[in-house]
């Protein structure tokens, strides 16, 4: 997986950009990869969680535009140079790619989920590989290059309200006014969106998070979770979203996006 991400960063992206890898106590060479491949590694002695890793990646970080990229995905074709023109055309601060979780249309949305779904299940027949993880890939979406050409051409510096978690991108601005990921929770990025539509009703000087329609990222959900990884080391500091944002504050703040 950590081959195929990396790969299809150096393939698909147009300027050059910092790569930073936070591991956490992996034992399988995945920090050497990384470091084989240029990045940037933070070698952690534990596992934590995800808020908490972002968090120590924006530390060190020296750029004025992030993009917090899981690293089970495939990026698009010039990923990085249709995102900068999205936040420009579109005055956004905060946006995200879409993908098989959530596109144009929640008919399409489920359309292409349940595509994902014969694809993954017919390879998973297979011991997983890098050769079953491109069939997946190949299964799913023909030729890919063309795939995404053609997003483009039908949705460019098109967005909607909402968010999708695998590929969440932002200016430092954004990060300064809404603050950094919430350690909180395991489910910071959709809480990322929160934060932002609050800030925008509270005071205007942001918008809040859009989904970029012509970035698509390929997005092999939850496949890593197989490996069984060991608890957070901070799992005790970890509370429920619910705890957080109140079942008023949901309905107010979510009201204006489709939640598939």
């Amino acid at each position: 997986m950590n081959k195929l991400f990396a790969d299809s960063l150096s393939k698909y992206s147009t300027m050059p950009f910092e790569l930073i890898i936070i591991d956490n106590a992996s034992t399988d060479g995945s920090a050497d990869f990384f470091e084989s491949v240029g990045a940037k590694v933070i070698r952690n002695t534990q596992n934590f969680s995800y808020p908490y890793t972002q968090n120590q990646g924006i530390k060190i970080a020296t750029g004025n535009v992030f993009a917090f990229l899981n690293n089970d995905i495939i990026v698009c074709p010039n990923w990085d140079k249709l995102l900068l023109e999205t936040l420009k055309v579109n005055a956004l601060d905060l946006v995200t790619s879409c993908g098989i979780e959530q596109v144009e249309s929640k008919q399409a949305s489920i359309l292409l989920r349940r595509r994902w779904n014969y694809a993954k299940n017919f390879v998973n027949l297979f011991p997983t590989s890098t050769v079953s993880l491109k069939l997946m890939h190949k299964l799913m979406y023909g030729n890919w290059k063309k795939f995404c050409r053609k997003r483009d051409a039908d949705f460019h510096n098109k967005v909607k309200e909402g968010f999708v978690g695998h590929s969440v991108f932002c200016t430092r601005k954004a990060l300064d006014l809404i603050g950094l990921w919430d350690e909180k929770l395991q489910a910071a990025d959709f809480d990322i969106y929160m934060r932002s539509k609050k800030r925008n009703l509270e005071f205007g000087d942001i918008k809040p998070c859009h989904i970029a329609l012509n970035i698509f990222n390929h997005h092999y959900i939850r496949l890593t979770v197989r490996s069984k990884p060991v608890p957070f080391a901070d799992a005790d500091n970890i509370i429920k979203f619910e705890d957080k944002w109140s079942e008023t504050e949901r309905i107010s703040l979510l009201k204006d996006i489709e939640l598939i």
